[in-house]
């Protein structure tokens, strides 16, 4: 084993990048379960999962307004038949690859918000994005919404958990940040973790610089020591990659982690080309995995708390392009699943003819949903976080 000194341990970024910690917020799957051991969450606790579908997927082809002229008017070759899709009144369905999300909204745990966005919207992907997960559409910010979060309600490094070695914006506080949880990462042998301990205990004559290291790295092994000895049965990642992140969170929530938000993601929606075939691909996945994740919790006493929130950066336009794809849009419908949920339709159906320069016109500011889910699902103050004064959809029980 390296040999070092506490001095050399107070560096920081040296020993533990050759040690393989990966900035002090990474935890091992096969280092789970000492903080649902002795510090469960307690029940009736909301739980808050986030499904982020990188790239903006085309909400017209997701929720379909089948029975509208105009919607097969603007894309006679990427539009849907009215009897392929999978009707949920006499006009909107959904995409015939979501028939999991269909039966959802059979039970009315699937709520559907529509026309969800932002005024003055950006058709770039990394400023929109930036927007969603910060919820700051009027300036940038440095810190995500769930940061935000995490800077008002306390220090337990294991409140967030994102799946997965990269923390989105969403993840990072002023102050905290949510734990990055790579199912990859090799756990330090226990001599070399026992010394690092030793090296991280409080100094009195240590400077500010200095204490902050030692706690962020003692915050780190209190994640570790969390995510100790949950061994999650997974379905194989290449498969479907949301559908094993979703397994391993679902582990995390009937073990009692004491974990309110996790944040998963699926990309590939950005669908220029050859769209009908590969969003219908995706949106199975999507599908595939979100109700494979309900179904798995139901019934268990844990599973009545977990809501689930599917949405992307942006929608696409309205009429389908040369490539038989569609380019860059605005508003679209975002998804909230979940045994607290009141199922249904929320926000206005925006019009396919009244259009923004060929964008459909956003109907409900996306903050209000944020806003909801905060109160009634985290239990917390949502104005630090996306501002006063927002306005409830009604979207939980």
């Amino acid at each position: 084993m390296a040999q070092f000194n506490r001095r050399q341990f107070l560096v920081g970024s040296s020993v533990l990048g050759a040690l393989g910690v990966a900035g002090g917020s990474v935890i091992s799957w096969d280092e789970l379960h000492h903080r649902a051991a002795t510090a469960p969450l307690s029940p009736g606790t909301g739980v808050l999962v986030l499904v982020t579908m990188y790239g903006g997927n085309d909400g017209v082809n997701t929720v379909i307004p089948y029975a509208d002229n105009a919607y097969h008017d603007a894309r006679p070759e990427l539009a849907y038949r009215p009897e392929d899709v999978l009707h949920l009144d006499g006009q909107l369905g959904l995409n015939p690859a979501m028939k999991g999300f269909a039966q959802l909204w059979n039970t009315r745990n699937l709520a559907i918000v529509r026309g969800v966005g932002y005024q003055h919207p950006d058709h770039s992907h990394f400023r929109s994005m930036d927007i969603w997960q910060t919820a700051s559409p009027d300036s940038p910010v440095q810190t995500g919404w769930i940061g935000r979060w995490l800077d008002a309600t306390g220090d337990d490094p294991v409140r967030a958990v994102n799946v997965g070695p990269v923390l989105p914006q969403l993840a990072l506080g002023e102050k905290y940040t949510a734990a990055a949880l790579d199912p990859t990462t090799t756990p330090l042998p226990r001599e070399l973790s026992t010394a690092l301990a030793g090296l991280a205990a409080t100094d009195p004559h240590d400077s500010p610089a200095q204490g902050f290291v030692c706690a962020g790295y003692r915050a780190e092994q209190a994640v570790t020591r969390t995510f100790s000895s949950i061994a999650p049965k997974s379905p194989a990642p290449e498969a479907n990659p949301l559908a094993a992140q979703l397994a391993l969170v679902g582990q995390c929530v009937k073990a009692g982690v004491p974990t309110r938000v996790y944040s998963v993601s699926l990309g590939g929606f950005d669908t220029h080309a050859d769209e009908r075939r590969t969003q219908q691909q995706l949106l199975g996945r999507l599908d595939e995995a979100v109700s494979a994740f309900l179904s798995d919790l139901h019934g268990h006493p844990r599973g009545r708390d977990v809501v689930v929130l599917a949405y992307s950066e942006f929608g696409r336009r309205v009429a389908a392009n040369a490539s038989q794809g569609t380019d860059h849009g605005t508003a679209g419908p975002v998804f909230v699943a979940g045994a607290p949920v009141k199922g249904g339709f929320y926000g206005d159906e925006p019009s396919l003819t009244d259009l923004d320069n060929g964008d459909l016109k956003t109907t409900v500011d996306f903050r209000d949903v944020y806003s909801e889910l905060l109160h009634r699902v985290l239990a917390t103050d949502p104005g630090p976080v996306v501002g006063a004064a927002r306005h409830e959809l009604g979207l939980i029980t």
